[in-house]
């Protein structure tokens, strides 16, 4: 009975061996498959270049002018962080990283024998690596899922990057408290140093940190995180990084917190507009996402000067150099640029004038708006010239309507005619819309589209010749113009960007000149010597820059409100043979509340020499090398004189002829007169 009994329980036990070797291998193939589906969906990619170097700007000289980051966390290199802050990490947050392949089982089963003695959690048990997968790629909830998948992407962290990549990108990921992210705006918050000049005692109080950031935060709990800061210590005492006396002479340093500025890189965020401008010229031009260019680290370098954007930003944060308006709840806007007219690189810009906002309105690269008569040299004399006038060219000077258009001179005068020269240099209207209207309005707008000036189908007007536009230009598109009658007649296209290179070095877009010839020397000549004449004697008399060869052209529109005389823009376009700008002034929005109460001359001109004087100031003089419009206009004044000498002899004469003959009358009635008695 007894052997009958066991048969039978041999049966059953091996019958539940069978059942449990079935149920086991059950759930290693469930395993299997869970473990291969979550290996499958490692994915680390978002973690590559998740932290990348600001990037830089590069001025015409390759020095480096400013950075710029979209990122919440400053990346500094591996090389640059101490080894005792390295160590400080390690010996606290994972004392067996360079043992471990991104898990620590020894430290998991640790972990679980101490949780388990406390009978609470007093000791976790994740890596730098799982910590680094965990802030940078995971879902903040506690889910076996997101533990599981961190599982496998720290294996695969490990499997692509190397123990010092892995602590560079850990080291500038994680939080310190305080709005710090990352070691270098921590080293900066709670020190005000580099990371580099961290001590011993400063690197071990921020890897304190780093476990409870709130609670110990230095600034909130000094106490707590100086108890956290000889822990740390100790730990790198017992981890062989410190000696004893190392170690002791540590816990002496007295804790010195000086918080400061938020950013620690001195270059970050300096050249706002010319910075925007760059940002807005790589995403258009070379394609590269705005979001790329803040947060991949790239090298871009441009044809800013920075002794000419310090200049023309200097003369921009003085109120006084711009005019007042007729309201003071809002400033009055301006913008400006500088440009190289025999390369069409930007030199400098500023876009605004007030508070600057990332990538917001820049005036001198966005604005449409009416460019009045300084777009006259462009779409009525440079074509005049062109067809065979001569700056001497008497134009009709006289009131006189084209259909139903009536120009009129800002002047109120009328002398029935003016040479050339005098018409561009005292800004007349209405010889100037006489001539396009003699020329043609289609060669006047061809030769607009020459200079680079977009318009539209309504602009094809007589209001053109006086800068009537339904959109208008920028002081960008203005300056490009005008940096023809610098350059002999050719017009290169504007631009900041000369090369980009990513975070490898790899160049991604480099600038390839593009140049439009737009008119002859001959006529370049022409249109300087008038153009000359307009800020020595015309209307740009306070343009001029003492010592330097300056020509330009002044424009005003006025106020598009009846009942209300006032000008809405201000504009100056000037050039050097080196150097062209183009300063524009006014409200953004111009109403019954907010316009301009002075022209050009009094405040566009003005800003304008401010800047350039500032600006040429490393340039030698130069020379246009061409006809002095100063004897001409001597001639004209000694014709004029002369003429008016003649006039003045005939009414001479005639004076004394009348005189004769009032006397003569007198006599005759004397001579008849008889006596009464």
């Amino acid at each position: 009975m007894k052997h009958v009994l066991d048969g039978k329980m041999g049966v059953q036990m091996r019958g539940l061996v069978k059942i449990g070797l079935i149920i086991i291998l059950a759930m290693v193939v469930f395993g299997a498959g869970l473990l291969f589906y979550f290996k499958q969906g490692a994915d680390i990619s978002l973690l590559q270049n998740h932290l990348q170097q600001p990037t830089e700007i590069y001025d015409i000289d390759g020095n480096l002018a400013s950075t710029i980051t979209g990122n919440k966390s400053e990346g500094v290199a591996i090389e640059e962080i101490p080894d005792h802050m390295k160590q400080a990490v390690v010996s606290i947050e994972d004392h067996r990283f360079y043992e471990h392949h991104g898990i620590d089982y020894q430290g998991i089963l640790r972990a679980l024998v101490k949780n388990a003695k406390a009978g609470s959690i007093v000791e976790g048990g994740s890596t730098l690596t799982q910590q680094l997968v965990k802030i940078t790629m995971l879902e903040s909830e506690r889910t076996l899922k997101r533990k599981v998948e961190e599982f496998f992407l720290a294996q695969e962290v490990e499997d692509k990057y190397t123990k010092d990549e892995i602590l560079e990108m850990y080291l500038n990921q994680v939080y310190f408290g305080h709005g710090a992210w990352g070691i270098k705006k921590a080293a900066n918050i709670y020190f005000s140093k580099e990371v580099s000049e961290l001590t011993v005692a400063e690197g071990a109080l921020l890897a304190g940190v780093i476990n409870l950031p709130s609670k110990l935060d230095p600034y909130k709990n000094l106490d707590g995180a100086m108890k956290r800061r000889d822990l740390v210590l100790s730990r790198m005492a017992e981890h062989g990084y410190l000696t004893d006396d190392e170690e002791a002479a540590a816990k002496k340093d007295e804790v010195t917190l000086l918080q400061g500025e938020q950013m620690t890189d001195p270059l970050k965020g300096k050249y706002p507009y010319f910075v925007d401008h760059v940002l807005s010229e790589a995403s258009s031009r070379y394609g590269i996402e705005l979001e790329e260019l803040l947060t991949k680290g790239y090298k871009i370098y441009t044809t800013l000067d920075q002794s000419m954007q310090q200049a023309t930003e200097t003369v921009y944060a003085n109120d006084a150099n711009f005019p007042v308006g007729t309201s003071t709840d809002e400033l009055v806007q301006s913008g400006a640029i500088l440009l190289d007219p025999k390369t069409g690189g930007i030199k400098a810009l500023v876009g605004g004038r007030g508070k600057h906002q990332f990538m917001g309105y820049n005036r001198a690269t966005q604005l449409k708006r009416s460019p009045g008569s300084a777009i006259k040299p462009l779409v009525v004399y440079t074509p005049a010239v062109e067809e065979g006038y001569d700056i001497t060219t008497p134009l009709k000077d006289e009131k006189m309507s084209f259909g139903e258009y009536e120009p009129t001179n800002l002047s109120g005068i009328y002398k029935g005619e003016v040479p050339m020269y005098e018409a561009v240099m005292n800004s007349l209207n209405v010889p100037t819309v006489w001539l396009l209207n003699e020329i043609g309005i289609d060669k006047g707008l061809d030769s607009l589209k020459r200079f680079g000036i977009p318009y539209e189908k309504g602009d094809r007007n007589l209001t053109i010749a006086l800068g009537g536009m339904d959109k208008g230009v920028s002081p960008l598109q203005m300056a490009g113009a005008f940096s023809t009658f610098a350059n002999d007649g050719k017009r290169l296209e504007s631009h900041a960007i000369i090369k980009i290179e990513n975070i490898e070095g790899k160049e991604v877009g480099a600038w390839e000149e593009k140049a439009t010839n737009v008119t002859s020397k001959g006529v370049v000549d022409k249109m300087n010597t008038m153009l000359l004449g307009t800020v020595e004697y015309g209307t740009a008399k306070n343009a001029a820059v003492s010592g330097y060869e300056v020509a330009g052209k002044t424009g005003s529109t006025q106020v598009p409100i009846e009942g209300i005389s006032g000008v809405k823009d201000q504009w100056f376009i000037g050039y050097t043979p080196s150097l062209v700008g183009a300063v524009w002034a006014g409200y953004d929005t111009t109403d019954e509340k907010h316009y301009l109460t002075t022209h050009s001359s009094e405040g566009s001109a003005i800003i304008f020499r401010k800047i350039m004087s500032q600006a040429l100031q490393n340039q030698a003089s130069q020379s246009f090398k061409t006809q002095d419009i100063g004897p001409l206009i001597a001639e004209q004044q000694a014709l004029i004189a002369e003429q008016q000498a003649k006039e003045e002899e005939v009414q001479r004469k005639q004076y004394w002829i009348d005189k004769g003959n009032q006397i003569r009358e007198g006599l005759n009635k004397w001579k008849d007169w008889k006596v009464p008695w």
